[in-house]
């Protein structure tokens, strides 16, 4: 018997280390971020357990992923019956079906439990528990035409205003009863019972904070009394008294369940109000978003909840028309002039006979009219189908809701235009306005403000009746602009960018020393972002090879950026939701509002153009309350100026998961030594991004694990070689050399890339 053996062994049974857990290993039974204390203790109390908080309980046994998170086709485990067998496609139809009924019957146990509501005090702790701040920005008064002659004050009391000292704006909180469980929108709010009936067959039951704050702020109760809250301070209120007519301005994590939230009232509204009478043919309700992909995932989740209703979605797509032409305007199109209707000049030509093509083709050009009821579409899509030929804008009398997905970008100068064209457009003084994003700066707010003002201001001239002007409140989940808390941050020094490069490669082949430290592991799938385009191409040339084959090769590997066309990027985008693509390079295309729910981690191989953009990246990870998400970020010598911007969202991220300042992935030393970015470099980076990486002269960083002293290399001797070639050509041919060098120019020219 070996002595040492038996000396080296453990008192202790050997264990095999746990393994990470990961977004894509399925759904989770709590999707919420923060407030998990607060719903077990809720759930053990009984008046909580009939208001239905314990409705969700962990699986005993694994279940079959569902087909949006299963990545890797075919990893889970199928339905089988009792022996073991698998079921068919029919069998399995029908226990999903009764496992439907079930589960609608014990909804249906909980509607009719009657319930107690919550006292101005519960709210309060409810709503601090899931750290909801809900404040209103503006609270208007019956009489605003007095309060605005009221503002016209002499230079004397102006002055008198100036000198008095500025009082501390405080805006006044809410605390609205929350909403802790789906099966209260019937029973509470009173919404549709098909579209009740298809937010639990989507699998909603437990709401995340959004959904808990926002829903009561946005659905009057219908056929229940309304609670009627006396509160003696005037700063804070129980939000009784807004009964739903509120425009909402929300700041909450990404993957938090925005989408939802703003479409449940949207479609609850437009079932209660019916088809309305005497308005002219449109949408009722507008969607903006900044992406089509993004776009394309609302009209989908829409869908979903329109099952079934007189509700139509669908996506704006080039070539639909909104509204049909008045009868002046086919008027003016009738003659028989085709350049009338092109020109839109008003001239008649005396040649109208000898071009009668226009006048015969142009009722098959003619667009698709939309009828859908809830219309979503990037900016400049609805703008261009808005436009007339005189380069007018139409209005839009018949919408009812316009929802801002990503407001910060839609009002940010490259889509601010568009964005407030169409804001203008909408002319129904009825209108409620919504603005959601993960990050809104204090400029958008002010933005939205003045432009609410502007727009009451312009109806208010008007003679008409208008309808009591809705409250501004602003819904804030969380650290404001901070990453959520649930994934794992590494900041990673590549000093250079072929360190970069081996880092990346480290990534997708680690070593037993990678996989021996005490950080998780970046698993696949995961997303790869790049500051422009043609580096999201160079680097996904240079990665095309680095999966073996066994694994399925370079098809695992795909880029998608805004120069694809759209077929190709839907293709793209389903081969990775399928799990055909592990490995997807992209820009800041996917960086807003698409949900990919199983992604188990995101790179930043070059650094984020802001604070912002680092919030959405990594937002793509971790969503719904899923835990194990990893974010990789990647900085060089250049990003070391702004660095500090990414530091302090990863500090504040981990500070509100509960990691110390000595545990967390940025430690103190580091934000200590990193420099302060000024606020024009703020604006240059975000504008431009670094700089040493951007398109100079049709040049671009490669990206490459060559040094730049190997490259200059290689060009020398392409150099040497093209002019022995010339020389020789010269001697037999004589040729004059000056053609021959133009000929041979785009090679012999080639200066390699900037180191």
């Amino acid at each position: 018997m070996n002595v040492f053996k038996l000396l080296s062994r453990s008192s202790k049974a050997a264990q095999s280390s746990p393994a990470q857990k990961l977004p894509s290993s399925g759904a989770v039974a709590n999707p919420q971020l923060f407030g998990h204390d607060e719903s077990v203790q809720t759930s053990n109390t009984g008046r909580k357990r009939k208001r239905g908080q314990n409705a969700v309980e962990a699986p005993s046994s694994p279940v079959a992923l569902p087909a949006d998170v299963d990545f890797f086709g075919g990893g889970a485990a199928k339905d089988t019956d009792a022996n073991g067998d698998a079921l068919s496609k029919k069998e399995r139809k029908k226990q999903r079906q009764q496992e439907r009924k079930e589960e609608s019957s014990l909804d249906n146990e909980i509607a009719d439990v009657e319930e107690e509501a919550y006292d101005v005090d519960e709210c309060k702790r409810i709503l601090h528990s899931h750290k909801l701040k809900i404040a209103v920005l503006e609270d208007f008064v019956p009489h605003e035409a007095e309060a605005r002659t009221e503002k016209k004050k002499s230079k004397k009391r102006k002055k008198e205003k100036e000198e008095k000292p500025k009082k501390k704006d405080v805006k006044k909180q809410l605390y609205p009863e929350p909403l802790t469980s789906f099966a209260q929108l019937r029973t509470r709010y009173g919404i549709s019972r098909r579209l009740a009936e298809n937010v639990m067959e989507q699998g909603y039951k437990l709401p995340t904070e959004v959904q808990l704050g926002a829903l009561p702020l946005l659905l009057s109760k219908r056929g229940h009394q309304e609670q009627k809250h006396t509160s003696v301070d005037t700063e804070s209120s129980s939000g009784a008294e807004y009964g739903g007519d509120v425009d909402l301005l929300t700041v909450a994590p990404t993957g938090s369940g925005k989408t939802i939230a703003f479409l449940i009232p949207i479609i609850d509204a437009l079932l209660a109000e019916g088809k309305p009478v005497g308005v002219k043919e449109g949408p009722r309700a507008i969607v903006l978003a900044p992406t089509r992909e993004l776009a394309s995932q609302i009209v989908n989740e829409a869908r979903k909840l329109v099952q079934g209703t007189a509700i139509k979605a669908t996506l704006m797509r080039k070539g639909m028309q909104l509204l049909t032409e008045s009868e002046e305007e086919a008027h003016a199109d009738a003659p028989d002039s085709p350049e009338a209707s092109e020109n839109d000049d008003g001239a008649s030509e005396s040649d109208n006979d000898e071009k009668p093509v226009p006048k015969k083709k142009q009722p098959g050009r003619r667009a698709e009219l939309v009828k859908a009821a809830i219309l979503v579409a990037t900016p400049l899509a609805l703008l261009n189908a808005l436009k007339r030929r005189d380069g007018t804008v139409a209005n839009l009398p018949s919408v009812s809701q316009l929802v801002l997905d990503e407001a910060d970008v839609l009002l940010d100068p490259l889509f601010r235009e568009q964005t407030l064209a169409i804001w203008s457009a909408c002319t129904n003084p009825k209108l409620r306005i919504g603005l959601w994003s993960a990050t809104m700066g204090s400029n958008i707010e002010s933005l939205a403000i003045s432009t609410l003002n502007d727009r009451w201001a312009a109806l208010s001239s008007d003679d008409t009746d208008l309808p009591p002007r809705p409250h501004l409140i602003r819904l804030v989940v969380g650290l404001k602009d901070s990453a959520i808390p649930n994934i794992s941050h590494q900041l990673t020094y590549a000093a250079t960018e072929q360190g970069k490069l081996l880092g990346l490669r480290q990534l997708l082949h680690p070593s037993s020393s990678t996989n021996s430290t005490s950080q998780p592991t970046l698993r696949p799938p995961f997303l790869i972002f790049t500051q422009t385009i043609p580096r999201a191409i160079a680097l996904h040339s240079e990665l095309l090879y680095d999966i073996p084959p066994e694994a399925g090769g370079s098809s695992r590997i795909a880029v998608l950026h805004a120069d694809l066309s759209s077929s190709a990027r839907d293709a793209i985008m389903t081969r990775f939701r399928r799990g055909e693509i592990w490995v997807l390079i992209t820009t800041d295309l996917l960086a807003r509002g698409v949900d990919f729910r199983g992604l188990n981690g995101v790179v930043n191989y070059d650094v984020p153009s802001s604070a912002a953009g680092y919030v959405h990246r990594v937002g793509r990870t971790g969503r719904a309350g899923r835990e194990g998400g990893v974010a990789v970020t990647f900085y060089t010598q250049e990003d070391i100026p702004y660095v500090k911007l990414i530091a302090n969202v990863i500090r504040a991220s981990e500070k509100l998961r509960g990691v110390s300042k000595d545990e967390g992935s940025v430690k103190q030393w580091l934000l200590d030594a990193l420099p302060t970015p000024s606020k024009r470099d703020r604006q240059q980076l975000k504008k431009r991004g670094v700089e040493a990486r951007r398109t100079v002269k049709g040049k671009e960083g490669r990206i490459s694990t060559k040094s730049g002293y190997l490259r200059q290399i290689e060009n020398n001797r392409k150099g040497a070689k093209m002019a022995s070639l010339k020389r020789a050509r010269e001697e037999r041919e004589g040729v004059d050399s000056g053609e021959v060098a133009e000929e041979g120019g785009s090679d012999g020219g080639f200066e390699g890339f900037g180191e």
